[in-house]
């Protein structure tokens, strides 16, 4: 995925673009197309409904549509049902629209673009968007549970520092969070047995805990089933609390699996922004390795 970067007086800015051929940028030159355009950017339509706001014919909306299409500047989305028709949803992928004119050195660039777009909406403008919610170290839950996991959330902090302007508090355990918090954006870590907003939303992941079978891990893309300790997961979905809010998964069966998604999340990150190659999602499995001996997870093995 190519990206804009915008230099400014509060840093660098970054926006997904599209590398367009030459030949495609007449398409823009259409007064119309821009307008089309403009309106898909305020959110995904079809061409009836934008023929009805800009007061054009449907056709002469969906020929437009159909270049703009041809030249991937917009993206058919999906297909509805209509008042027994079929209607195409278009949308704009990217923002910025850019053409390569010939080869040159690239400029060096520190800016963490994928990482960025996976962290996404957690942080924001250089600030923590997100409660960070770790299980309780005390017994609690249905399952009377103690959570251990607090330790492993440190390694994640300090690598989440690593894209803040500023810190404050953005953290409590499972049994202090309430209802406005889940209004949040939220980072939960730890199993479902010892951090009770995971065993809330357990049924809800395409990756989750059998708690009828030990806590197995339970794909739902490749049908697999992990029953190792040092097997944790990476899920980054859609807010069950909360509509347009995030949540962000770092899980295992035990501590070990916890603290292998925490490696993941820390050392390969890039890799983890990449999603599931069995259905394009941001839910990976991953498997904890030693790799020094000394007893505690320092690597990991992608698994999905």
């Amino acid at each position: 995925m190519p990206y804009f970067v915008e230099e400014g007086k509060e840093g660098e800015k970054v926006f997904k673009s599209l590398v367009v051929e030459p030949k495609n940028l007449k398409v823009l030159s259409n007064e119309l197309s821009m307008k089309i355009l403009q309106e898909l950017s305020k959110k995904p339509s079809c061409a009836m409904d934008i023929a009805r706001k800009l007061k054009q014919h449907e056709q002469k909306i969906y020929y437009h549509l159909r270049k703009l299409e041809k030249a991937g500047i917009v993206k058919l989305e999906k297909r509805v049902e209509r008042v027994g028709a079929v209607a195409k949803i278009y949308s704009v992928p990217c923002p910025y629209v850019a053409v390569k004119l010939f080869d040159s050195e690239a400029l060096e660039m520190k800016t963490r673009v994928k990482e960025l777009e996976f962290l996404t909406p957690f942080l924001q403008k250089g600030k923590l968007n997100a409660l960070i919610v770790v299980g309780s170290p005390d017994p609690h839950g249905k399952y009377g549970a103690q959570a251990s996991d607090g330790s492993a959330a440190i390694d994640l902090a300090l690598f989440l520092g690593t894209f803040l302007e500023s810190s404050t508090l953005n953290y409590k355990i499972d049994t202090q969070v309430r209802e406005e918090d889940l209004q949040k954006n939220l980072i939960l870590i730890g199993g479902p047995k010892a951090n009770i907003l995971i065993d809330r939303i357990n049924d809800k992941l395409p990756i989750y805990f059998d708690t009828k079978h030990d806590f197995n891990i339970v794909s739902s893309f490749s049908k697999n089933i992990y029953t190792e300790d040092d097997v944790g997961i990476i899920v980054k979905t859609e807010s069950p609390f909360a509509k347009g809010k995030k949540v962000l998964v770092l899980s295992g069966r035990r501590f070990k699996g916890t603290r292998a998604a925490i490696v993941a999340m820390v050392k390969y990150s890039k890799k983890v922004a990449e999603g599931n190659k069995l259905n394009g999602g941001f839910a990976r499995v991953v498997k904890g390795i030693d790799r020094d001996a000394d007893g505690i997870i320092d690597d990991v093995e992608f698994l999905e």
